[in-house]
């Protein structure tokens, strides 16, 4: 059945009776079937989805010859159900990789235990059909297939994620027929799917049937131009026919309140256009995505493309759309289902765009191929600005050969490979040219840059020439000698803020400057978004970028013992794999949002609000928008001091037109005396309801903050101020009237706090520099493991109390904190005070050793006892917060449990602290506990894991929940920024004092009591 010269391993055999490529759509009877979009409503449609025999083969050299035969016996087979990834059915190995090549790196070579699935399918056809053209679309299969239909050989094709599209017209017949399909896991397209992600096979979209015209339209491509106002537009509809005799073509468009806005016709036979004149369109943007609907009469069919009239242009650096400077605020998105792998059901698509909108997300980079074409049916519809990027990545060619020189350029650089190359952008482009939504092509990610490029890059801008191409493989730390005129835009990863910074104002540079990839949004992360737009919007060659990434790629599973869990690379004895790094998103697999979404949603909001003269009542507000007023914006306010609220109100109208400013004037009286913290609460809301939210959705907020809360009052006025005080066996213990406190001089900590012979510790105090290690951390936390950080103990040199009056105990320690081999991290002066009510002042000087990296945190550690859950704190919230990760939180007086304080990342890590504290309580449920306050504000952290439990397990159901809360009280902790694959954590951010002072109250309460 096969000979040696496997096509497979043919770069230069690209498929076997394939059509050519053409624009999306489906054929319909008539307008109206045509609007719906609802495929199953042509009467030319038949979807060949549904259960189709399969049979899995760990060798493409053990299928039976003959098995594709219109009559072979596969009812012994098993069913699997098209479209699937065979992968996610029990069939082959799940495998994540991220660089390597899950193969021998031989290109075009691929294993001679090729694995492949065989797919059978027996259907009917209609007799209605007879006289038509039959074509089968297959959306994607992965990674290269052959077809039959009824025992004849119909087809090959490579490229997994765009269609192939066969002529079945002389093989099927009125009827009964069987259609036959082999797909091999690996073949020399493998080389340039090497993305970062799961690696599926299979059918894993779509297939159907299309009956056509004998003589019909193949292709259309509806070229705009817009007059300088804009207050004009010309439609050029061109159209391509298929058949020998002429088609007699009809034109309409409807404008997006369903009105004929402009017909035309004429009989083509082969190539021809239609030209249409639209005045005054309603222009398309992200933020009014104002659809026309071109529907294209032919024969008996109705072709109907959705259009958005707009411009794309770039001038002195500047990216603009419909002539105004755009700022892309976008994400990069796999296509990526828990459970489905990367077949998407368009519900789920959906839940996608609305959460994206809901976050302020107005762009989506398709990472790194193009997806389902109904995916950008939706994007046009709801409004996003689109990247659509070429199924092109060939990363491990440089790994494969250690990063030598030119080695990344090695496909990109062999004329052999060009047609795939080629390929690639042809058949994206082609497939997509008609949706509004794509505003840039990309060449594809990771690749090296070289002739093949270059060659893509140049058919791709002679077939349109509307929109700039994209590739980031050119930037100049790859590109060489490299010509890049070919490129409209620069383009970088994970660039730092000050980089990016510099090119914009390097004059030298003409392109605008894309972040096709920045601030790594993995585990607990990013940290940097802040950073990123503070620069992005002082500098109009900076047109925005697109976080990595979306969501988290974790497969839904269970363990052994029942217990559900998302699994990531390695948990399936996948070799190679990289671990939990396709756990790196802003969503989790389920699409639950991290708070590094609410991040980013704050960051990017579309308004920013500053105080112009608080105290008066007067703020400052700067649409954001590029096309928007925002007059569906309503603003709430509420003023509040020490939590009690003085006045609240809305604004309804706010008269900003886009990157317009606005003074507010709200009518509150701040007091004169303004004691304690005042707090302004503003919140912009939605006024109506929209497709992806409901009236009152809060599109941002902003506080302005004066003053610092109060911690509430933690003993009576008239407690006994004396303490007694004695010293046995090296345990000094300290009584007050309702306390009993005992510290051990040699170990340098409490061992008991109680009230009412309540205990408030369950093991010793202790000094804690380490925390659990963020998926951020990766870089860094090799030079602190390294250093023996996570090891550190304490050492105490001398331990000294005194009783100076009989209100008051001091203890002072002299301590350092160290490891095994290691001189010391630091040395410390630790001075304890207790009084007669029983609170314990703590004053810590420290001094860091030279020459260690920054440090991951310093602060007191406390194990208190099972039982206490209940939380109350006056800082940021309601989620966690970091010295780099807190534009998403808000000031106030917050309560939880010490559960609702754990943020469940994938991978265990550093979470749930609160930045910014000025006071903090943790309790039972009758509020007996311990109130903290700082002389000034401090992190705080209570949960039911230590930093070394946390370390230790590699996901959630490995933790084992401690009955005890483990508080932490930090002087301060290391931002989470994004350096698993961005820049290094910024100065402001590092831990890397070398001498410090840290005090802090502990103070035992019964709330009721002292509250």
């Amino acid at each position: 059945m096969f000979t040696s010269n496997h096509i497979w391993q043919d770069p230069n055999v690209l498929h076997i009776n394939r059509q050519e490529a053409r624009a999306s759509y489906i054929p319909y009877a008539d307008t109206e079937s045509a609007k719906t979009g609802q495929r199953g409503r042509s009467p030319f449609y038949q979807t060949l989805n549904g259960n189709w025999k399969f049979r899995y083969l760990p060798s493409v050299h053990q299928a039976e010859d003959g098995f594709y035969l219109e009559h072979a016996d596969v009812s012994g087979w098993d069913d699997l159900l098209v479209p699937s990834c065979w992968q996610v059915s029990g069939y082959d190995q799940l495998h994540y990789t991220n660089v390597n090549y899950p193969i021998p790196c031989d290109p075009p070579y691929v294993p001679d235990d090729n694995p492949v699935g065989l797919y059978v399918r027996d259907f009917h056809l209609q007799e209605q059909w007879a006289a038509k053209d039959k074509t089968i679309v297959f959306e994607g299969v992965n990674s290269c297939f052959y077809v039959w239909v009824n025992g004849a050989f119909a087809g090959f094709s490579k490229g997994s994620r765009v269609p192939a599209e066969f002529d079945l017209t002389g093989n099927l017949r009125t009827g009964r027929n069987r259609i036959a399909v082999m797909v091999l896991k690996w073949c020399d397209g493998t080389y340039l799917e090497d993305q970062d992600a799961w690696r599926y096979s299979g059918i894993f979209r779509d297939v159907y049937l299309l009956a056509r015209d004998r003589s019909h339209v193949r292709d259309i491509f509806a070229k705009q131009e817009l007059s300088e106002d804009f207050n004009s537009a010309r439609l050029l509809v061109e159209i391509e026919t298929k058949g020998s005799d002429g088609v007699d073509v009809q034109v309409e468009l409807r404008d997006p309140a369903g009105h004929v806005a402009a017909t035309g016709g004429k009989t083509v036979q082969g190539k021809d256009a239609v030209a249409l004149t639209v005045e005054k369109p309603q222009l398309w943007n992200a933020e009014q995505p104002h659809l026309y609907q071109l529907y294209v009469l032919g024969g008996e069919e109705v072709i109907r493309l959705p259009i958005g009239f707009r411009k794309i242009t770039i001038a002195d650096g500047v990216f603009a759309i419909n002539g105004r400077p755009v700022k892309l605020k976008g994400v990069n998105r796999h296509d990526s289902h828990p459970e489905l792998g990367q077949t998407i059901p368009v519900a789920h698509m959906i839940k996608d765009l609305k959460l994206m909108k809901q976050h302020n997300v107005n762009t989506i980079r398709t990472s790194h191929y193009p997806n389902d074409p109904r995916f950008l049916e939706l994007c046009s519809e709801f409004g996003f600005y689109v990247v659509d990027e070429a199924d092109l990545e060939c990363h491990g060619i440089g790994i494969a050969e250690d990063w030598a020189d030119g080695a990344s350029h090695h496909l990109s650089a062999d004329l052999d490979w060009r047609a795939a190359f080629v390929d690639r952008a042809v058949r994206m482009v082609e497939r997509d040219k008609n949706h509004p939504c794509v505003i840039m092509w990309s060449m594809g990610n990771e690749s090296g840059y070289a002739e093949n490029h270059m060659a893509m890059a140049a058919w791709t801008r002679a077939r349109d020439d509307s929109r700039p191409v994209h590739y980031e493989g050119a930037a100049p730390v790859y590109q060489g000698h490299a010509d890049v005129s070919g490129l409209d835009v620069e383009s970088r990863m994970y660039a730092s803020p000050a980089e990016i910074e510099a090119y914009a104002r390097d004059a030298g540079q003409a392109k605008p400057l894309f972040l096709c990839e920045y601030s790594h949004a993995m585990g607990n992360g990013p940290g940097d978004l802040k950073d990123y737009w503070d620069v992005i919007y002082r500098n109009s060659k900076l047109m925005g970028g697109c976080v990595w990434e979306w969501c988290d790629h974790g497969m839904k599973t269970v363990t052994p013992e029942g217990i559900p869990y998302f699994a990531y690379g390695g948990d399936f004895g996948d070799m190679p794999n990289d671990g939990n790094f396709c756990i790196d998103g802003l969503v989790t697999p389920d699409r639950i949002p991290h708070t590094g979404l609410l991040e980013l949603k704050q960051v990017i909001a579309p308004i920013r609000i500053e105080q112009y003269d608080l105290k008066a009542g007067k703020l400052k507000i700067t649409n954001l928008y590029d096309f928007t007023d925002l007059s569906h914006i309503a603003l709430r306010w509420k003023l509040e001091q020490d939590g009690r609220m003085l006045a609240q109100g809305t604004v309804w109208q706010l008269d900003a037109a886009p990157h317009a400013e606005l003074i507010v004037q709200l009518p509150y009286a701040w007091p004169e005396r303004s004691e304690g913290q005042m707090l302004l609460h503003l919140s912009c809301w939605l006024k109506e309801e929209t497709r992806w939210a409901e009236a009152g959705h809060e599109v941002m907020f902003r506080q302005f903050e004066e003053g610092q809360a109060a911690a509430p009052c933690s003993s009576k006025e008239d407690a006994p101020p004396f303490v007694q005080v004695g010293e046995t066996g090296g345990l000094l213990t300290i009584e007050g009237v309702d306390f009993r406190h005992t510290f051990d001089l040699r170990a340098g900590a409490f061992v008991e706090i109680s009230k009412h012979s309540v205990p408030m510790i369950a093991a010793p105090t202790a000094f804690n520099i380490w925390r659990a290690p963020t998926d951020n951390d990766m870089q860094v936390k090799k030079k602190w493991l390294a250093q023996g950080l996570d090891r550190a103990g304490c050492k105490v040199y001398r331990a000294e109390w005194q009783h100076p009056d009989e209100q008051t105990v001091e203890i002072r320690v002299n301590f350092s904190l160290s490891g095994y081999i290691r001189h010391p991290y630091l040395h410390g002066e630790a001075v304890w005070r207790i009084d007669g009510k029983g609170a314990i002042a703590l004053h810590v000087r420290v001094n860091v050793r030279e020459n260690l990296p920054f440090l991951p945190r310093f602060g007191l550690q406390l194990t208190m006892p099972a039982g206490m859950e209940q939380v109350e704190y006056a800082g940021n919230g309601p989620h966690e917060s970091y010295i780099d990760k807190r534009q998403s939180v808000k000031k106030g007086r917050y309560a939880m449990t010490v559960d609702e304080m754990f943020e469940p990342y994938i991978k265990p890590q550093e979470n749930g602290s609160r930045y910014d504290t000025a006071w903090a309580t943790v309790a039972n449920a009758l509020g007996m506990g311990l109130l903290f306050q700082g002389e000034k504000s401090f992190s705080f952290q209570a949960a039911h894991y230590t930093p070394q439990d946390l370390t230790e397990a590699a996901h959630n159901h490995e933790l084992v929940r401690r009955k005890e809360t483990i508080v932490q009280l930090d002087y301060k902790m290391s931002g989470v920024g994004s350096n698993s694959c961005g820049p290094e954590l910024g100065e402001p951010y590092r831990f890397d004092e070398k001498a410090f002072d840290f005090a802090v109250t502990l103070i035992p309460i019964f709330k009721e009591d002292d509250f």
